[in-house]
């Protein structure tokens, strides 16, 4: 079966490119290369554009008589989005609507959205369930908060099927070592892995450390990468066997603060992690933990790697293997 991967050569995208193709599946990687990684997709169909080009989407959708669509495009950097909301808008809001259209007008029949945590804003409870008020503060979790809403009267309106992921903090990479995250560093446990690999030679800066939280620092619900894609997987399978589109926080369910990750990492490598307080971020709130009780009983989902020093493992082996290409290509 040909499946369209939009944002195939990024960071999510390219680990479900991965899962797609042993699965016995054809991926179609869209991506406009603006993040990806060519690497990625050496081995995969690629068609190179902008997810909002209508002729060129829906050449690919019926060419390839496509029905079933992984979105993953867009831009996903929280504190980026403060400076920068008319690019997240565009990207993430107006660019999926056209996505959508195109989709429509091919008759593809599911669906599944890589939308945000950040919906929530400040959460009234922790963990925090998908019934909660929407309340995004930031760009990036009001467009696709929008999105959301596109999807749902579009299903209304044309019965196209969708499930929209609501990711909590992604991690990690491919335990066998085929993806892992690239580009501009800022989530924590990437840049914490550069700096214990030694590619980046500084202290981790501890983004505020007087936040209502047992050791002050912000708590996330960190996330397999692998794990991600697989909650996809079943997300997709539900819509084949007859499920109705769903909304669904993706995380397990659990917390640990940044001075908790820091541990994690020193236990991994047998090393001190240098650190120094940083002022607070615009955009961070205390602290984001899923209530991940829907995607498993809707889904059927179990994770694999609700470990930290798992994921902390494998952005360090990750981290170390891009380290190693690039001194083999100096």
């Amino acid at each position: 079966m040909n499946v369209l991967v939009t944002g195939g050569a990024g960071y999510v995208g390219a680990h479900m490119a991965l899962r797609l193709a042993e699965a016995g599946y054809h991926p179609i990687i869209l991506d406009d290369f603006s993040t990806g990684a060519r690497e990625f997709v050496a081995s995969c169909e690629v068609v190179e554009g902008d997810i909002a080009d209508a002729e060129l989407v829906g050449r690919v959708l019926n060419e390839h008589d496509v029905r079933e669509v992984f979105h993953f495009a867009g831009s996903s950097l929280v504190q980026d989005s403060m400076g920068r909301p008319l690019d997240y808008y565009l990207n993430n809001t107006v660019k999926s609507r056209a996505l959508i259209a195109s989709c429509v007008d091919a008759k593809v029949e599911r669906f599944v959205f890589s939308s945000t945590a950040a919906v929530y804003g400040t959460p009234e409870r922790s963990p925090v369930a998908e019934g909660a008020p929407l309340r995004p503060f930031t760009p990036y979790g009001a467009s696709n908060m929008m999105t959301e809403r596109i999807l749902k009267d579009v299903s209304t309106a044309h019965g196209l099927k969708y499930v929209a992921l609501r990711y909590f903090n992604v991690a990690g990479a491919d335990p066998a070592g085929r993806a892992g995250q690239v580009g501009k560093p800022t989530h924590l446990i990437k840049v914490a892995a550069q700096i214990a690999c030694g590619v980046r030679q500084e202290a981790l800066q501890v983004f505020g450390d007087d936040y209502p939280t047992p050791d002050g620092t912000c708590i996330r619900d960190y996330i397999h990468v692998t794990d991600l894609v697989d909650a996809h997987m079943d997300a997709m399978s539900h819509m084949r066997v007859g499920g109705g589109s769903l909304v669904l926080n993706c995380g397990y369910g659990r917390g640990y603060s940044v001075r908790e990750v820091i541990d994690a990492v020193e236990r991994v490598t047998g090393e001190e992690m240098p650190t120094e307080p940083a002022p607070r971020r615009a955009g961070d709130v205390p602290q984001l933990i899923a209530d991940d009780a829907q995607i498993r009983s809707q889904l059927g989902w179990t994770p694999r790697y609700d470990d930290l020093d798992f994921i902390v493992r494998t952005a360090i082996d990750w981290e170390r293997r891009l380290a190693e290409r690039a001194e083999e290509g100096a």
